[in-house]
């Protein structure tokens, strides 16, 4: 880890989580059969998070971690290889943003292609503790508790180890309902278990407003986390290419640092130092709410939530995504949402090397111009232009399939 060096800190805290990964397991119940040609693979599950919206803690259970070789097997066939948790884990995903991991165990399991991995939680071990106030459970719906299927396929060979790592967005899977309840919507990838990306640092004194920092392409979030308590970010575990680095914070002005590099798989770009840290300049906010109504409408126990996210494009340059929300689920108040918006000139720069944050300039062009999306999975996207510089909109969606 040599492109570490500089980064002290960073490499005792990585080093632990990583230790945590390869010693820390749990049994596993085996359903899939040993070839006798071959001796078997070893299979390591990891979870991590991105920063949950206006939340203190958000509680999951893991029960266990299942795979299979087909992709149609049901969840009661033949053929499936569990990490099996006894007890069941009961996980804070807020405790495992800015890059840590949270080891799930591991099992032997029979060299070959796998088509079919599973998350499975809990019924009734899972809650939040809204921003101010108490805990509440989280209504979690039955699909769940067969097994979240997991978008990921992989192979094992003889002998050797695989790790995947379930990066579990605790900000989308989160919904709201009209009666003040919530409900579990998990939103899970399989991310790299790499240890490379984007290192930065963000001005203290914003800490207390709920502040994201992204890396996207193409305007999708592809990784996000807060700040700690020095103001220090890392962006982890990214593809090698070029992302936009996007920060926001209430009442405060948008920042995008466009096309920062990540050269490979092993590499840490510096963005900033702790001397020169990024901050936004305060900004008046206005509000774009309505309704996303889903015609048809999904069944009362689907775990696919609707979701409005407002973008902003530069010109020629990136499209970012600013904020999303997921709207509510309670059929009761058709899907409201409410976004709250920078209506300000956001900040902007390409980044060049030896960049600093004073290369950040206002784009007083693009103040409170939006592109506001409704979306679902299953569903036609809708998106319409929405400029809020001056007071704030009303914007409904029907979304058809």
């Amino acid at each position: 880890m040599k492109f570490l060096k500089n980064h002290s800190k960073a490499l005792t805290w990585l080093t632990a989580s990583l230790v945590a990964v390869f010693v820390a397991g749990c049994g596993g119940g085996g359903g899939g059969a040993t070839p006798a040609a071959a001796a078997p693979g070893t299979l390591g599950v990891s979870l991590t998070d991105a920063p949950a919206c206006g939340f203190d803690n958000v509680y999951v259970t893991v029960n266990r971690v299942r795979v299979h070789q087909s992709s149609t097997a049901s969840d009661t066939d033949a053929g499936w290889t569990d990490i099996a948790l006894d007890p069941a884990l009961k996980i804070d995903l807020l405790s495992l943003t800015n890059g840590a991991l949270k080891s799930l165990g591991e099992t032997p399991l029979a060299a070959g292609h796998y088509t079919q991995l599973r998350l499975v939680l809990d019924a009734n071990g899972n809650s939040v503790v809204p921003t101010g106030g108490g805990a509440m459970a989280l209504s979690t719906p039955s699909a769940v508790q067969s097994g979240i299927k997991l978008v990921n396929q992989f192979d094992v060979a003889s002998g050797a180890r695989v790790d995947l790592l379930l990066d579990f967005d605790a900000c989308k899977s989160i919904v709201k309902r009209g009666n003040g309840t919530y409900a579990l919507k998990p939103v899970i990838k399989v991310i790299p278990f790499v240890v490379n990306g984007i290192h930065g640092f963000f001005d203290t004194a914003l800490l207390g407003s709920h502040v994201m920092v992204t890396a996207q392409q193409n305007g999708t979030i592809i990784q996000a986390t807060a700040p700690d308590a020095n103001g220090e970010f890392f962006l982890y575990r990214l593809a090698p290419g070029n992302y936009d680095v996007v920060l926001t914070a209430d009442s405060r002005a948008t920042a995008v640092i466009a096309t920062v590099p990540v050269a490979t798989s092993t590499s840490l770009l510096d963005l900033n130092t702790s001397g020169t840290p990024i901050t936004l300049p305060v900004s008046a906010t206005h509000v774009i709410s309505g309704t996303e109504t889903l015609n048809p409408a999904l069944p009362a126990d689907s775990t696919t939530a609707a979701y409005v996210t407002a973008k902003q494009t530069f010109g020629t340059a990136p499209t970012v995504t600013v904020k999303y929300v997921a709207a509510d689920d309670s059929v009761a108040t058709l899907g409201a949402y409410t976004l709250t918006l920078p209506a300000g000139a956001p900040m902007f720069s390409q980044y060049l090397t030896g960049w600093a944050p004073t290369a950040l300039a206002a784009q007083a062009g693009v103040a409170g111009k939006y592109s506001v999306e409704g979306s679902a999975t299953g569903y036609v996207t809708q998106s319409v232009s929405t400029d809020i510089s001056a007071a704030d909109a009303t914007q409904d969606f029907i979304l058809v399939p």
